[in-house]
Order: structure tokens, then C-alpha cells, then sequence
């Protein structure tokens, strides 16, 4: 069997580490090269297939110790998604420079046979626009032009496209994915971190400032245009390994990855949580993100248009992916959001799931 060497970047993050863990244990992976700027996670601790890095992806210092371990495949989900009050400069170098960092040494490594890149749907844009019947699908364009992370995504998307246009006769296999937002019970339970979900169910109880919003909504506050798709946690590892591990047809393939079925509206994610649903105009909503942006210096995520994002719809098509390689979601938006059932249940604390 040809053993295959896999490198990820963000390894500390929520897709890295889960990528990390799930295929280190396949008997087709020789090793998991894992790097990221924050500490190595204790889930693989004792995992002798694991090679710890810690770097950031635009220090210059991780290259030739990677490129000594030959690696099949690199698989990109480092990013600094939430901005950095008042350091966009610096949080430019890290995601846009560093993702071209990784591009040039997959171009130019020559074990390197396949990328995999994590893009995200924010860069659609949320226009008032955008209605409940439109899905976007992959050929249509990015818009988005004040959201620091919808606009770096986009930035790093033509810029690896211009590579591929410009090198094509050695680029790697390339695969770009656009998530629904992650969920999970690995992401709800093992990674509580500050989201609409860990606010809207009370999660939130590190700081007075996070007990403060769980307060403020105790009803769902929502737009006559919020909504919502989700994604399970198992079916972006399961698309990732379809990429990593499969001959495919392709040079360089785009897909939103999405399930089909109804998203979630507010009245679903009301019922979730067990509140009502509080409906709001889209300019009460800008005035608060503004205020918690400047009043906590950024620890709250509500950056420079954010607000957009819980006012005006972003749906897209994902089925490009069911047609392509015929891969099959395992479920709904509803399920992904709500749901407890996946490969982490165990750790979901009985009385929790369903």
C-alpha cells in the first residue's frame, strides 16, 4: 500500500485538528503533518503519526522541515477568521501572504499532488439584495467588499486562481471548498467558542461580557432576511478525505458545499433554543455591532459589516459536489444544526442529545 503523507495547516483550529485526528487513524496515512500559531491540541497527544509545527503560515520558518517529509497532499484551513481590533495590516500578512506562502511551496514541492483550500460563501456578499429563492452557485461572482473576512477570502481565491492560470503545466491538483457554516457535535460540545449558537443556547459563560449578550438575548433577535445554512462536521471531513484519498477527474475544481433541503430561518433556530424570535430592523442590528465592536475592542466578533451577515440572506447551490463525484450529504441543514448524531456523539453529554 502507498502510504500517503498529509499536511495541514490550522491544525489547532476546528476543521484542522478534527482533519488531524480522523485521518491519522486511517491505515492509507503514513503520517499528518499539523501546523498552526497555537498550541498543539491535546487530542494528539500519544498520536505517533502526528508531526507537530508550530508556526504561522507567513514566518518562512516551516517550509523545509514540511518539504523534508514529502507530502501527498496539503490541505489549507489555517486562517484568522475573526478581525483583529485595530491590526488588519498584520492580520493581512497572516491570511492573505501566509495562504500565499502555502500555495508556492504546494506549486513548488514536487511530492505535492493535491490542495485542498478551505474559501468560505461569505464572500457572495449580504446584499439586501439577495433574496430566500436565490442560491448562489460557484461561477458567479464575489461581491463582498466590507466584510475584512468575506474580502480576504476573496483576495486569496483570485490569487490562487491567477497561480493556476500562470502555472498550470506544474500546479497540483487543486480543490477549493466554500462551507455552510461547520457544525456539530464536536464543534457545539468540544469547542464551545463565541457564535451564534453558543450565544443563543447560553453556552457563553467565560466573562462578564459574554454573560452580558447571553442576557440580551433571551429572545432570537432577527431580520425579516436572516437565515441560516449549516453543515455537518462529518460530511466536510468526509468531502476533505473524498478529495485527499480518491482519484478524481479535475484540475481545478470549485464547490460550495451545502446540503439541499430547507435552511434554517429564525423560527427554526427559535425553536432550537427553546425562545421567541424578536424581529428587528437590519439598522438596529449595524448600531449594536458597531458598539460592541469599539466598547470591547474587538473580543466581541462584530467587525466592519458583520451586521450584513445577520440581516440579509447568503444561500448557495450546493450540489455541485453530488454531481461531480457523486457524493451524498448525510443531512439536512435543520439536522447538521440541531442534531447531536455523528462520529463525536459520545462526547455530547446524555441529557443533550437527540
Amino acid at each position: 500500500m502507498n502510504k500517503k503523507t498529509i499536511f495541514i495547516t490550522g491544525g489547532a483550529g476546528y476543521v484542522g485538528e478534527m482533519l488531524g485526528e480522523q485521518f491519522s487513524k486511517r491505515s492509507d496515512v503514513e503520517r499528518v503533518i499539523v501546523l498552526d500559531k497555537e498550541g498543539r491540541p491535546k487530542s494528539f497527544d500519544g498520536n505517533n503519526k502526528i508531526v507537530w509545527i508550530s508556526a504561522n503560515t507567513s514566518d518562512g520558518t516551516w517550509q523545509s522541515r514540511v518539504a523534508s517529509y514529502n507530502p501527498d497532499v496539503v490541505i489549507h484551513t489555517a486562517w484568522q477568521i475573526r478581525e483583529m481590533y485595530g491590526k488588519k495590516k498584520l492580520q493581512w500578512k497572516w491570511n492573505v501572504e501566509g495562504s500565499d506562502d502555502v500555495f508556492n511551496f504546494a506549486f513548488s514541492t514536487p511530492s505535492v499532488k493535491k490542495l485542498i483550500y478551505f474559501s468560505t460563501v461569505s464572500s457572495y456578499g449580504a446584499s439586501q439584495s439577495n433574496t430566500f429563492e436565490h442560491y448562489f452557485k460557484e461561477e458567479e461572482p464575489f461581491i463582498e467588499d466590507m466584510y475584512l473576512y468575506g474580502i480576504e477570502k476573496k483576495e486569496v481565491e483570485e490569487r490562487l486562481r491567477n497561480k493556476y492560470e500562470m502555472s498550470k503545466e506544474k500546479a497540483p491538483q487543486i480543490f477549493i471548498v466554500r462551507p455552510a457554516a461547520i457544525t456539530g457535535p464536536r464543534g457545539r460540545f468540544m469547542r464551545i467558542r463565541f457564535g451564534l449558537q453558543s450565544a443563543l443556547s447560553g453556552q457563553l459563560k467565560e466573562s462578564i461580557i459574554h454573560r452580558v449578550i447571553s442576557f440580551m438575548v433571551s429572545y432570537v433577535p432577527a431580520t425579516k432576511g436572516w437565515v441560516r445554512q449549516f453543515i455537518h462536521e462529518d460530511d466536510v471531513a468526509d468531502i476533505v478525505g473524498l478529495f485527499a484519498f480518491n482519484d478524481l477527474e479535475g484540475e481545478y475544481e470549485v464547490f460550495n458545499i451545502s446540503p439541499p433541503g430547507e435552511p434554517v430561518y429564525s423560527k427554526d433556530m427559535a425553536r432550537a433554543v427553546g425562545k421567541k424570535v424578536l424581529m428587528v430592523y437590519p439598522w438596529i442590528i449595524r448600531i449594536v455591532f458597531f458598539f460592541f465592536w469599539h466598547l470591547t475592542r474587538g473580543r466581541v466578533p462584530t467587525s466592519k459589516g458583520g451586521w450584513k451577515f445577520y440581516s440579509y440572506p447568503i444561500l448557495v447551490d450546493g450540489n455541485r459536489i453530488t454531481k461531480r463525484y457523486n457524493f451524498n450529504y448525510s443531512c439536512n441543514s435543520k439536522d447538521a444544526f440541531y442534531s447531536t448524531k455523528g462520529r463525536y456523539e459520545k462526547y455530547v453529554p446524555e441529557k443533550s442529545r437527540r
